[in-house]
């Protein structure tokens, strides 16, 4: 494989075998991980990075969801993970342990497969994770996915028809719990991703390693222009293990992080920021302005999150652990004061994401080993913008 020159410098040796994550309750719920494999971090493979494309959206809709209408689309669906839409509004869906896309039409109805991600080799947390769909589909028809594979997670995109996807960015050390795995594109055109520490905690402060970090790619996987070291693809840094990304209408970046025994964070991702772990959990000392707290904490039982989503001036968050879908007031970049909405009423809540159409989409997580098996899971929920009930 031809090896790019931006990728991210590693010295041999300098990963070890993973410790076992011994009784973590915040490790996407309460249920201990099994034992977990390392591989090395390596780093970008691709083409001459694109332009940005005048397809990128440039904010988020200002429709609110309403809470009080939400319907079902799918269901029976084995673990669904990432979530993405097409411009037409049908839904892509990644079924963590199958490697299974399915296509879910916009307004509901039965699922079916579009493609089969190969070499997708699932384990604990891991398996086929986030989804994005390119800024310029109509024009290139990639689909990005973010997958563990035997040896390591990476990024590979591919077109429906494809028999084999291109691999982008690969190295990132898996694990069976903190793969992190959501991707998504920016404001900006540029490929954003959340990985985790997989265990490895030190990992996450070292610069040189892809894990514990936001990545910030071109859409060939190349480290992004104007990142805050050049040739270096870490947008930031210090984190634990981040399952959710989204930008408000100014284009600020927003992520979940899931905590460990105490607590779980929303954060104002800031380029080349450091989020502070391990040395920080939660809300604590920056040591001098090292380090960048949370602008929302929740016990770990309250919350667990991974999917996020803005919709005009709210930060929606799914929780895991915590069973219900936060609701966080934005505003000029800081937060009011979190609700907890659907409390317990479809178990485990995975992924949320907004419409072309303003709806907010929903995935629950209870086949995923971790969760009680409800009837008809796992399912898809469908909430309209207030406007399109009225």
């Amino acid at each position: 494989m031809r090896k790019n020159a931006g990728r991210i410098a590693v010295a041999a040796g300098l990963m070890a075998v993973l410790a076992a994550c011994a009784n973590d309750p915040a490790a996407e719920g309460s249920a201990p991980p099994r034992a977990a494999s390392a591989t090395p971090g390596s780093g970008a493979v691709g083409e001459t990075p694109s332009p940005v494309s005048s397809e990128v959206p440039g904010g988020v809709p200002d429709g609110v969801p309403d809470l009080q209408a939400g319907r079902e689309v799918a269901s029976g669906i084995e673990v669904p993970w990432g979530l993405a839409f097409l411009p037409d509004g049908d839904a892509l869906v990644a079924e963590r342990d199958s490697g299974r896309v399915l296509q879910v039409p916009g307004r509901g109805g039965r699922p079916r497969e579009v493609y089969r991600v190969p070499g997708v080799a699932a384990s604990g947390e891991g398996g086929l994770l986030g989804l994005a769909v390119s800024p310029g589909y109509a024009r290139n028809r990639y689909v990005y996915a973010y997958l563990t594979t035997s040896s390591d997670n990476r990024i590979v995109r591919f077109r429906l028809g494809d028999a084999t996807p291109q691999v982008l960015f690969d190295g990132i050390a898996r694990a069976s719990f903190h793969d992190g795995g959501r991707i998504a594109f920016g404001p900006d055109g540029m490929l954003y991703a959340g990985t985790g520490d997989a265990g490895q905690r030190d990992s996450s402060q070292d610069p040189r390693l892809p894990n514990g970090k936001i990545l910030r790619l071109t859409p060939d996987g190349r480290p992004a222009p104007g990142n805050p070291v050049p040739g270096s693809p870490v947008y930031s840094l210090g984190h634990r293990n981040v399952q959710g990304l989204a930008w408000d209408e100014r284009g600020r970046l927003f992520a979940t992080e899931f905590g460990q025994n105490a607590l779980d964070e929303v954060n104002l991702i800031e380029p080349g920021h450091n989020y502070g772990w391990p040395e920080v959990e939660g809300k604590g000392d920056t040591h001098g302005g090292k380090f960048t707290n949370p602008l929302v904490t929740w016990p770990t039982s309250e919350a667990s999150p991974s999917g996020a989503a803005i919709a005009g001036n709210t930060l929606y968050v799914a929780a895991l652990r915590g069973e219900r879908l936060w609701t966080v007031p934005l505003r000029d970049g800081r937060t009011g004061e979190p609700r907890a909405e659907l409390l317990g009423r479809y178990g485990r809540l995975r992924t949320v994401a907004v419409a072309p159409d303003g709806a907010l989409w929903l995935t629950t997580s209870n086949t995923d080993g971790r969760g009680d098996v409800r009837e008809g899971d796992d399912r898809i929920l469908r909430y309209p913008a207030r406007a399109e009930t009225e």
